[in-house]
This record gives C-alpha cells, sequence and structure tokens, in this order.
C-alpha cells in the first residue's frame, strides 16, 4: 500500500438544516456520489427509546410509567403528547438522549476513521451545531430551502398544523446562524436539479 493511501483520513461531515429542509434527499443524493457512509441520526435514535436501550430506563423515569404500554413498552402516542405539553420534560429527555447518541456518533466516526475504507463519513442531524459538533466534525453542511418550500412539504408530507410548523420554526436556528457556523450550504429549495447541481459542485471542488 502506498504512503499516500496509509494517511488517508476519512472525512466526517455533518449535514444539518432546518424541518422540512430535506436532509434526508440530501445525503440519499450523496450516497450514490461518493464512496460513503451515511448515518441518519433521528433513526438511530429511536434506537434509544426501546427495551434494552442503555438510556431506555432514564427515559421513563423522567417521564412517568404512564408512557408505557402493557407489555413495557414505549406508547409513542403518549410520549409524544407528554413532552409537547411540557417543555421543561422535553429539556430533561433531551440531557438524557443528546448525550447517548453523542456517545454513538462519536465511536462511529472512531471506526470509520481507523478502517479507512470510506472517504467520508456524513453524520445526518438537526441539531449538529446546537450540541456542540461544531468541534467533533471535519465539516458541517448546512441544508437551505426556504421557508415557505420547507411548509409546504410538512404538511404535504408529514401533515403537519401551520400552528406546530411555526412551533417548530420558532424553536430552531436562523438562516444566518446555520451559514455562519457551516462551511457549504446546498440549496435544496424546489427543484431537485438545484440540489444535484449544488451537491456536484461542492464535491467537485473537494476532488
Amino acid at each position: 500500500m502506498r504512503q499516500t493511501d496509509l494517511m488517508k483520513k476519512t472525512k466526517c461531515i455533518g449535514i444539518t438544516g432546518g424541518v422540512g429542509s430535506g436532509k434526508s434527499a440530501v445525503l440519499d443524493y450523496i450516497k450514490g456520489k461518493t464512496r460513503c457512509r451515511a448515518f441518519y441520526s433521528d433513526d438511530e435514535a429511536k434506537k434509544l427509546y426501546v427495551q434494552g436501550s442503555p438510556v431506555f430506563g432514564k427515559i421513563i423515569e423522567a417521564a412517568g410509567k404512564e408512557v408505557l404500554r402493557d407489555d413495557g413498552t414505549l406508547d409513542k402516542e403518549k410520549f409524544a403528547s407528554r413532552i409537547f405539553d411540557d417543555k421543561e420534560l422535553l429539556d430533561k429527555i433531551n440531557t438524557i438522549v443528546h448525550p447517548a447518541m453523542q456517545g454513538i456518533i462519536l465511536d462511529e466516526m472512531a471506526r470509520e476513521r481507523a478502517e479507512g475504507k470510506r472517504d467520508f463519513f456524513f453524520v445526518e442531524a438537526a441539531l449538529l451545531i446546537e450540541c456542540g459538533y461544531e468541534e467533533l466534525l471535519d465539516e458541517i453542511w448546512y441544508v437551505y430551502a426556504p421557508e415557505d418550500v420547507r411548509r409546504r412539504r410538512l404538511k404535504e408530507n408529514r401533515g403537519y398544523s401551520d400552528e406546530k410548523i411555526s412551533s417548530i420554526f420558532a424553536s430552531q436556528l436562523s438562516d444566518e446562524e446555520y451559514r455562519k457556523h457551516c462551511k457549504r450550504v446546498i440549496d435544496n429549495g424546489d427543484t431537485m436539479e438545484s440540489m444535484r447541481a449544488s451537491v456536484d459542485g461542492i464535491l467537485k471542488g473537494m476532488r
């Protein structure tokens, strides 16, 4: 093996953006264009809410046993209702889940870098900046879409009400803040073509 191959490091990159910006769609496209591994934080986080996870007991202790079904599994509707109505509880759950998730991500990053089989390890998550990943990842990329486009997507794809969408938007970073902290911006507005062109331009510049 050549010395340059031995020195090559898997680049760890975060993909972030507001709700409805289309982060997963962007990452799906990137997967087809690069030699990479994609880590979808929302999917991985769901595993923490099942029996046997290292933090399941802490989650139930915080939320209360009334969010459990008779078989001991989490009743997702009851749980969602509890945290939607109680910001203090939501914050408490986040202090349990976010550190656990960060531990998993750091372990996976270390594994990918040690193996060095891929050019990139992409982490897709909404709260990368808020949770301090700027210091842990090589770069963070911001997936941008106008607010009206994001609102339409959330209505059509998730059935969210205007009230719920506005509440979520208000709790997330502004476009200005995302751009301040992210090295690259991917335009994922109204057309797939613009998103693909944006991604292709970034990847071409990294070669």
